[in-house]
């Protein structure tokens, strides 16, 4: 191996008062390993990007830069951008002075000694390393069900994603570059870092229990979420509505040759249960697709106005 590389980690914050100085420690140990074997520079960092905490995030991540300013360094988000905008805004402020990044949250679930063999397949000469969960054990029966749903449903909607991975992952100097000219606002950087290309593979990492605190992704965020992937990098919804639209024209031409044939035979009597299941099978399949062209129009207007898509406050850095 030629001269090490300096590893920058990215790390969103959002309300981890609870948990931050323990992840602190534990990737300082981490690099101080992987210093000593030669494996990352000694520049190498970690950076804590405040999501807009409302407790006392910001003030943990100024002590531990205070404390050791040669390990840690901070990014102060102006309000709270959402996570996939604080994992890009970290990751932007340091592409330009690492020679590879990895991102992951605060809350120690992504296991740390991943982190080696993430490394070591970045210096086999592969430029995206994910990591990607070999076991879904810890998870309730539901949360199981449904995230390796949302997986299998964003391979067929033809969003090239990677099964079980979530925004644990190393990218190099090169794949930041180019993640630079992604504009979109509506941001799902599992889909967006695929498009990218490059040399990629995966290692896997059993994930733990949360160290402390609440998740940050309630159930109702976990929907928003794979909407907004879903709308973000398919527009196969939109084709199933066309489909729709024909099959529900086939069937309404049968209804009305059936209606015809019971006039002329003189069974004129339609049932009541019969018309008002056809108005409520109908009046829902149009509000359902007036919902699906809503949230891709909604998208639009969202990308149109080209709003920044979060505003940094402070940057802390030696």
């Amino acid at each position: 191996m030629n001269k090490p590389e300096k590893l920058y980690m990215v790390v969103p914050c959002y309300n981890e008062e609870e948990v931050l100085n323990e992840t602190a420690g534990r990737l300082k140990e981490k690099y101080i390993s992987l210093i000593e074997r030669n494996m990352i520079s000694p520049e190498s960092r970690v950076v804590f990007v405040n999501d807009g905490s409302k407790d006392e995030t910001w003030n943990i991540i100024c002590s531990l830069h205070e404390s050791d300013p040669d390990f840690f360094s901070g990014v102060n988000l102006a309000h709270n951008a959402g996570h996939q905008n604080a994992v890009l805004a970290g990751l932007m402020t340091v592409k330009d002075i690492c020679d590879m990044a990895i991102t992951m949250d605060a809350d120690l679930q992504d296991d740390i000694d991943t982190i080696d063999a993430m490394v070591e397949k970045y210096y086999e000469g592969n430029q995206v390393v994910y990591g990607v969960r070999n076991a879904r054990d810890t998870d309730t029966f539901f949360k199981r069900f449904t995230a390796e749903g949302f997986y299998k449903f964003m391979k067929v909607m033809g969003a090239d994603v990677v099964f079980n991975h979530a925004d644990f992952r190393l990218m190099s100097k090169r794949v930041l570059a180019e993640l630079a000219g992604f504009r979109e606002v509506n941001l799902f950087l599992r889909g967006m870092v695929p498009l990218i290309g490059f040399k990629s593979c995966s290692v896997y990492y059993e994930r733990h229990e949360r160290f402390a605190g609440e998740s940050k992704y309630p159930l109702k965020k976990m929907m928003a979420f794979a909407i907004n992937g879903i709308t973000s990098f398919s527009t196969k919804p939109l084709k199933l509505i066309t489909t729709l639209g024909g099959i529900m024209s086939f069937l309404s031409i049968l209804a009305f040759i059936w209606a015809f044939v019971v006039k002329v035979i003189g069974h004129s009597e339609i049932g009541w249960s019969s018309m008002m299941c056809s108005i409520w099978l109908i009046g829902g399949l149009q509000l359902l697709c007036l919902g699906i062209i809503g949230e891709y129009v909604g998208k639009i207007y969202a990308e149109v106005k080209q709003r920044p898509r979060y505003i940094i406050d402070e940057f802390i850095n030696k």
